[in-house]
């Protein structure tokens, strides 16, 4: 009776041995599979790009080509350039920095927090004096022009004129003709230059002034006029990689700076650096 035990055990041994073995070649088997299908998975990676809110509808037509042409997946954070910079300066691990002013990519740049020999102007604008889509009002934009009593009660809908590139080129422009001090009190200033089209296109705000490139995309909204390029700086997107990027995302930026990205750049609306 021990015997026939004994030799039940050394039986079940012996084929639990068997079954191990080959489970664990079982199991090599799928490690192995499933390590090579990783691997081009792991060698794309992926490149976050934090990018000046005007830049998204762009950039979102440009993140299938660049991962079909380079197989490195575009990620985009997007938000005002102000906003990104102290992003990057308090330690966000971002790859790519494309601002909508010098300005900007000057503040990470003096705190050694880009790759300066990668910094390029990608990109330029222009400024436009918007209303919404079924708006009656006329206005032509000229020294000294009637933006102030146009608004009467109201606001005009602009980026933060402080710190938004947007809204410091909306300043100085109006500056320049002489209307901003009637109209310095009556500033809806927001977060981002997104956001004073979206006010201007639910009619929260008579006026508003953007960049071409968002009034294009935006239904609810049409254009005025557009505001001379001598009465504010050139609008720049300057793009670098930080000094922490990935080896990756100079692949991502050489592909922005291509042929292939400026054909979608155009179409957005956006212009050569420096052509206004």
């Amino acid at each position: 009776m021990r015997w026939t035990v004994g030799k039940g055990n050394r039986y079940c041994t012996q084929t639990q041995m068997k079954h191990r073995v080959v489970a664990l070649l079982f199991l090599c088997l799928a490690a192995a599979d499933l390590g090579a299908a990783a691997k081009p998975l792991q060698a794309a990676g992926s490149v976050l790009v934090f990018a000046a809110a005007s830049l998204q509808t762009a950039l979102d037509e440009l993140a299938a080509p660049i991962q079909k042409a380079t197989g490195i997946r575009m990620r985009v954070s997007y938000a005002a350039s102000s906003a990104l910079a102290r992003q990057i300066e308090n330690g966000a691990p971002a790859d790519i920095f494309i601002a909508a002013d010098l300005d900007w990519m000057n503040y990470v740049g003096d705190r050694n927090l880009i790759r300066k020999d990668s910094q390029v102007n990608l990109l330029g604008n222009q400024l436009v004096l918007i209303v919404p889509k079924d708006s009656k009002a006329t206005l032509a934009i000229g020294p000294g022009f009637g933006l102030a009593a146009a608004l009467g009660r109201d606001r005009l809908a602009i980026a933060d004129p402080v710190a938004v590139p947007a809204g410091k080129y909306a300043r100085e422009s109006l500056t320049k003709l002489g209307v901003w001090d009637s109209v310095s009190s009556k500033i809806a200033g927001t977060e981002n230059v997104r956001a004073a089209l979206l006010l201007v296109s639910r009619g929260e705000a008579p006026f508003g002034i953007v960049y071409r490139t968002d009034a294009m995309i935006e239904p609810g909204v049409k254009v005025l006029g557009t505001f001379p390029e001598s009465t504010h700086s050139p609008i720049v997107y300057p793009a670098a990689l930080t000094a922490s990027s990935s080896p990756a995302a100079a692949k991502v930026l050489e592909y922005l700076k291509s042929p292939a990205a400026r054909v979608a750049f155009d179409k957005a609306g956006f212009t050569a650096p420096g052509r206004n």
